[in-house]
């Protein structure tokens, strides 16, 4: 993955137009080298003092010393441990002895079993979609940089508070716009703390981006929604480390009463719930020898009502047969309509 593809921008839509998550170096129109009285840097003040006064600890008036002053490179910064597989951190996909799951820090490869489904969509389309778990309706907040002129703070990394296993992770983020003066230096602030000691102006949106945080060189090869081939990996910051997630735009949506949108999914399984060693633990139906399952999705990319975040309806499988589209899907006998909320992003439609 080149550099260029793991630092990309996210682009955002909502009620605050279209914004990018990064841009350009702010200029508050003072000659370069100037400040606003026309003297230059190295210019004193009666105090004796230049611009960036210090004070007794050696901070100056913003709580900043100089080496945070200079922004930290994430390339050489440290990197958070990702484990999406823990008891913590897992519902549907824990590691054990038996399914050898990656473990901490091990990359991913979502386009091996048990990561990857091949189902049917609402008119019988065959549709491919990632495996993410279960995951709550209730976003987790990301935190992205503007200048006060409006401009995205170029370069500057996205903050997080939190990741797998950690209390109120979600895959799904509720963006925050983080504004900063003209004079803040990229990634300055690496932490969610370091934006709350600066005082910086928060202004939460109603746009959400499905963005699973994975271990670094884990793959997702499909991707559907733009010019993109593979999932974009972009990087972020978490308590001032490097964290690595993947970004899914097959299409746009926001809150709804403050929570993730949910689209319906019929699925059955190998063994019914139920039985002994039914439900997820027996894997999903197949026809013979392919891996085409009869889940079927509500909704695809583009139509009304749209979300990977999937409210998971579990059929009978002795209605397998003559179940091959959401109509015959609804008329499957129902063994439980609310299973479970998972992400399964759609990267193929056919």
């Amino acid at each position: 993955m080149s550099d260029k593809t793991r630092r990309r921008f996210l682009q955002l839509t909502g009620g605050v137009g279209a914004i990018t998550l990064a841009g350009c170096t702010g200029s508050d129109g003072a000659e370069e080298g100037m400040d606003e009285d026309g003297m230059d840097d190295d210019e004193m003040d009666d105090d004796g003092m230049g611009d960036e006064e210090m004070d007794d600890d050696g901070m100056d008036e913003d709580g900043m010393n100089d080496e945070e002053m200079d922004g930290t490179d994430p390339a050489e910064a440290p990197r958070a441990s990702i484990d999406r597989f823990s008891e913590a951190a897992g519902t549907l996909l824990v590691r054990n002895d038996d399914n050898a799951l990656p473990g901490p820090d091990e990359p991913i490869d979502f386009d091996q079993a048990p990561f990857i489904t091949q189902g049917l969509g609402p008119d019988g389309e065959t549709v491919q979609y990632y495996n993410f778990d279960v995951q709550p309706t209730t976003p987790a907040p990301i935190y992205a940089f503007f200048y006060e002129n409006g401009d995205p703070v170029e370069e500057q990394l996205n903050i997080v508070d939190v990741i797998p296993g950690d209390e109120g992770y979600n895959d799904f983020w509720q963006v925050n716009m983080v504004t900063v003066p003209e004079e803040y230096v990229p990634n300055t602030v690496t932490s969610v703390a370091g934006i709350s000691e600066a005082g910086y102006d928060i202004e939460p949106t109603n746009t959400i981006k499905n963005c699973p945080i994975v271990p670094e060189g884990s793959t997702a090869a499909q991707h559907a929604g733009d010019d993109h081939d593979e999932a974009p990996v972009v990087q972020g910051w978490y308590d001032s480390q490097v964290v690595e997630y993947f970004l899914f735009e097959e299409d746009s949506f926001e809150t709804m009463d403050s929570s993730v949108p949910l689209s319906p999914i019929y699925v059955t399984f190998n063994t019914n719930p139920g039985q002994d060693g039914g439900g997820p633990e027996s894997g999903f139906r197949t026809e013979d020898d392919s891996t085409q399952t009869h889940n079927v999705v509500g909704t695809l990319p583009g139509d009304a009502g749209y979300s990977p975040l999937w409210r998971v309806t579990v059929y009978d499988n002795a209605d397998f047969d003559d179940v091959s589209d959401l109509d015959s899907a609804m008329d499957a006998t129902i063994l439980d309509d609310e299973a479970a909320h998972v992400n399964c992003p759609i990267v193929s439609v056919e």
